[in-house]
C-alpha cells in the first residue's frame, strides 16, 4: 500500500486513487498550445494516476529506459478526508483533509505520442515515481488556498513560479466536478494542475519545490539502466 504522512499526525494515511487536473494555468496552456487566442475550456481536464506511482521527498524520480523527454510540473495538492459523492462546491471544506505539494513528472514524448494518436495519457503520467509528494498540511492551517506560491528549480534554476490564485478552477470547485464522476475516498489525492515554465530534466538532476513558506520537496533523476 502506498502512502502519505499528515503534518502532527501519526497516521500514515492510505491512497486509494490519484486524480490530476490538466490545463488549469492560462499560461501553462499557452505555453503547451502556443495559443494567442482566448483560452476556453468549458470544463476540467481530468487523467489519473494509480497509488504505485507515488514518492516522497529524499527518493529518486526514474526515467523509464524508453523515455527521451521528462518534464517536471510543480502542483497543489488536495487531499479527501471522508467518502463523498455529489456534493456542491460550497460542501467541499467538509471533505478536505489538507493540502500538500505535488510534483506531477511526465514522459512528455509519450505524451505527445498519444495526444497525437488520440489514445489516453496513462503511460506517459502513470508511471512509478511519476507522482511525488510532500506530507500533508491540515486544511485548517491555510487560511487562503487561493493565494499560494508555487515554485520550481532545477540544479538551483528557477522554472516554474506561479500562484494558486490563477488557477481556472478552484479546489471547492474540483472536488464538486470529481465528485459528479468518482466516489471520493479518505486519502485520495488531487493535483490542481501546474503553472507555466514546464521542462525537461535529465539523469542526475536535482529538483527542488516549494509550496509557499509552507513546505518543500527534493528529489534527484535517474536515468533507468538498459533492461
Amino acid at each position: 500500500m502506498f502512502t502519505i504522512q499528515v503534518i502532527e499526525s501519526p497516521e500514515n494515511l492510505v491512497v486509494p486513487k490519484i486524480l490530476c487536473i490538466g490545463s488549469n494555468y492560462p499560461d501553462h496552456i499557452k505555453e503547451m498550445s502556443r495559443r494567442t487566442v482566448p483560452i476556453n475550456i468549458p470544463e476540467p481536464v481530468v487523467f489519473m494516476k494509480p497509488s504505485s506511482a507515488i514518492i516522497h521527498s529524499g527518493d529518486t524520480v526514474i526515467i523509464p529506459e524508453r523515455c527521451e523527454e521528462m518534464h517536471h510540473e510543480v502542483e497543489l495538492v488536495a487531499v479527501i478526508s471522508k467518502t463523498c459523492k455529489h456534493i456542491r462546491p460550497e460542501q467541499a471544506g467538509e471533505y478536505l483533509l489538507g493540502y500538500g505539494l505535488g510534483l506531477d513528472m511526465t514522459m512528455r514524448d509519450f505524451q505527445i505520442q498519444a495526444k497525437t494518436g488520440g489514445k489516453p495519457w496513462t503511460l506517459s503520467k502513470g508511471f512509478d515515481t511519476s507522482a511525488v509528494v510532500s506530507d500533508i498540511i491540515p486544511a485548517g492551517k491555510i487560511l487562503n488556498p487561493d493565494a499560494l506560491d508555487l515554485k520550481l528549480w532545477v540544479n538551483g534554476e528557477l522554472r516554474q513560479s506561479g500562484n494558486t490564485s490563477q488557477m481556472l478552477w478552484r479546489v471547492p470547485e474540483i472536488i464538486a466536478y470529481l465528485s459528479r464522476y468518482f466516489t471520493l475516498q479518505r486519502g485520495d489525492l488531487i493535483f490542481t494542475g501546474t503553472p507555466a515554465g514546464v521542462g525537461e530534466v535529465r539523469d542526475g538532476d536535482t529538483i527542488r519545490a516549494v509550496l509557499d513558506a509552507w513546505i518543500e520537496i527534493i528529489v534527484t533523476v535517474k536515468k533507468e539502466a538498459s533492461q
